[in-house]
């Protein structure tokens, strides 16, 4: 009854606001949205005012549509649009969402299509009345990207069916008024790991991130603490993704394998590898005869149930909380959770996996905030001595470790993230050999990081913006460049490990499974060769025992599969200042210069020293509330 008279008031006010001559045929909740469908939707494209006039009023997110009668047909609205469109905008593929009224158009020059100030769009808009949404073609086709987007559109029917029931559930009315917001931590609090926070309000249930730990062997330290009296997942709200790193995203399709089907929100990019990293989890838990705590299908549902946003879209994500993601500057698409709560009650930010400073891939996390009054905050390098070297003389290490190692002969295993970290070198290795800095050696690439980088390709627009200018302008595109040669079978392993000196950059990047494990295996005995960590090691992966200086690794596998010792003679050098996350220098600078500046800060995301350490040490610089909660705390903001 409180759904259906709070939707009928909505409509009722969107029915007196517009035109008559509009000819609304319909209003339905659209997830977050609201589709007002029309048999004239020109009135309405030609009155924009009028439709921002009435979304500010009813502080809700309105789209246009046009009625599916008066849409042309997929093929001659697709001979339209190439008529419309200059042949030199170099359009590759032309796809209908029926779904939502869209045509998608993939052109090599999207501005082309878009025209000056848009006027191509709105003259393909009024000749087809199909909304379209424009987007570059890739330099390299991303596989996951392409299924996704056909699994999408064969399952438009179910996605639509989802998207009211989300959206009925977000526009249900308010029926507490006693404000109050509380979180309780679920994983990830005084530890690295199976990050999962729980926000709750009067009217609200929402989960921030749902990892994995991937450095335990532990079932009991493994997932997130969903255990707790107080997590009902039939009342959960929605769930946010920062970032599609496992340890924050890794454990959503269980929620699904349970009886979740509310909506995921988090960026378009951080869906595409999300999805990538989860199936290879799959992969990996099959391939090394572990239980998986969920299947494909799961997966399929995450996708299905995600709604994407840009970053600084305001959206309604349950009757009393407000979401805004900002960047975060961690890895592609990865960003800070903004959540407005209540009619100007509270406001928390949540960094996630944050960079305060940018990279060749990414810029710097965002700073400024509407309002904010605690701030939850990564610690991955809150202890007093975790200042990282500056970019420039860490890419001066590595860079001399590989040219030293190459000189005597040797080959170079650099375990890398396949999303983030092995972007970030390969941009670097393609520029030192340019410049002649390093010798010019193949490059071999193996694991997930050709698709990852592939769908880096595909969003440009979260990328940096120097890089996306080399890339789009300059006809300078380092992930295409000559000298990586990426490893499609394991059979190519011997004879790259027995051949010519060279760099091999494989997942995963803290040797917790994947083709690394396997390099490793081969190159450890031979002191002429080097492994390089660019990437934190989590306490508990073989890539932190190795760290720490190990020099027998009990290993199975390899070419006879049979249990073995491998010693550990080559060279082990740590290259911190590639890591994506704030070093403590500039933690503290984040905290001093977020604005509005917050009353409580609240730390997570460290190793047990790390976070009460750093949460000690702002308590005395900003001279401000800061807590150091450990999992299964709970603590009320208002």
């Amino acid at each position: 009854m409180f759904l259906n008279d709070e939707f009928n008031k909505i409509k009722q006010t969107i029915l007196e606001s517009i035109p008559k001559d509009a000819s609304v045929s319909d209003i339905e909740f659209e997830g977050p949205e609201i589709a007002i469908y029309s048999r004239n939707p020109k009135v309405l494209l030609n009155n924009g005012d009028i439709i921002k006039g009435l979304a500010k009023r009813l502080r809700k997110r309105l789209v246009i549509r046009s009625d599916p009668a008066l849409r042309m047909p997929p093929q001659q609205a697709e001979a339209e649009i190439k008529k419309i469109v200059p042949e030199e905008a170099d359009i590759s593929s032309i796809n209908f969402d029926d779904n939502v009224g869209e045509v998608i158009i993939e052109a090599k020059k999207p501005g082309l299509v878009i025209g000056r100030n848009g006027t191509t769009l709105k003259e393909i808009t009024r000749k087809i009345f199909w909304r379209p949404s424009v987007i570059r073609t890739p330099p390299i086709q991303s596989r996951i990207v392409l299924q996704l987007r056909h699994a999408l559109q064969k399952d438009s029917d179910k996605r639509r069916g989802i998207l009211k029931t989300i959206g009925q559930r977000i526009h249900r009315s308010v029926l507490m008024q006693n404000g109050w917001l509380r979180f309780t931590a679920l994983g990830g609090f005084r530890e690295v790991g199976r990050t999962c926070i729980f926000v709750q309000t009067a009217e609200s249930n929402v989960l921030i991130d749902c990892g994995i730990n991937v450095g335990t062997s532990s079932q009991g330290n493994s997932f997130p603490r969903l255990d707790m009296p107080e997590f009902d997942l039939d009342e959960l709200d929605a769930v946010i993704i920062t970032h599609a790193h496992l340890d924050h995203c890794g454990f959503v399709p269980f929620l699904y394998k349970y009886g979740y089907r509310g909506p995921v929100y988090c960026t378009k990019a951080t869906r595409n590898l999300m999805t990538l990293l989860q199936l290879d989890y799959l992969d990996v838990a099959e391939r090394e005869g572990k239980l998986s705590p969920y299947k494909q299908k799961d997966v399929k549902n995450v996708v299905l149930n995600t709604i994407p946003l840009d970053y600084g879209e305001v959206t309604d994500i349950s009757p009393d909380v407000r979401l805004t993601l900002h960047n975060a500057g961690h890895i592609l698409g990865s960003s800070i959770s903004h959540l407005h709560i209540g009619d100007g009650l509270y406001n928390v930010a949540y960094t996630g996996d944050f960079k305060f400073s940018k990279s060749r891939l990414l810029e710097a996390a965002t700073s400024h905030f509407p309002r904010l009054e605690t701030l939850i905050l990564e610690s991955t390098y809150g202890n007093v001595d975790d200042n990282l070297p500056s970019r420039r003389e860490s890419e001066r290490r590595l860079i001399n470790a590989i040219n030293r190692t190459i000189q005597q002969k040797g080959k170079v295993l650099i375990p890398v993230l396949a999303v983030g970290r092995a972007q970030e070198i390969i941009v670097l290795l393609e520029e030192a050999i340019r410049h002649k800095i390093m010798e010019e050696v193949p490059i071999f690439i193996e694991g997930m990081i050709s698709e990852a980088t592939a769908i880096h390709t595909t969003h440009p627009e979260y990328l940096a913006h120097d890089l996306r200018d080399k890339i789009f302008h300059y006809g300078l595109n380092p992930f295409l460049a000559d000298c990586f040669t990426q490893v499609d079978s394991s059979n190519a392993r011997p004879d790259i490990v027995e051949g010519e000196p060279c760099v091999i950059l494989a997942t995963s990047g803290m040797l917790t499974g994947g083709p690394s494990v396997d390099y490793f295996r081969y190159l450890a005995h031979d002191p002429k060769n080097t492994v390089i960590f660019v990437s934190y090691q989590i306490e508990g992966t073989l890539g932190r025992r190795i760290q720490k200086g190990q020099k027998e690794i009990p290993m199975t596998g390899g070419r006879n599969s049979k249990p073995q010792i491998v010693k550990v003679d080559l060279n082990i050098e740590t290259v911190e200042g590639f890591s994506g996350h704030s070093d403590r220098r500039q933690l503290i600078n984040y905290t001093k210069q977020v604005t509005p500046r917050p009353e409580k800060v609240i730390t997570c995301h460290g190793e047990k020293s790390k976070c009460i350490g750093l949460a000690k040490s702002l308590k005395k610089i900003l001279r401000t509330e800061t807590y150091s909660p450990t999992n299964l705390e709970t603590l009320r903001l208002v």
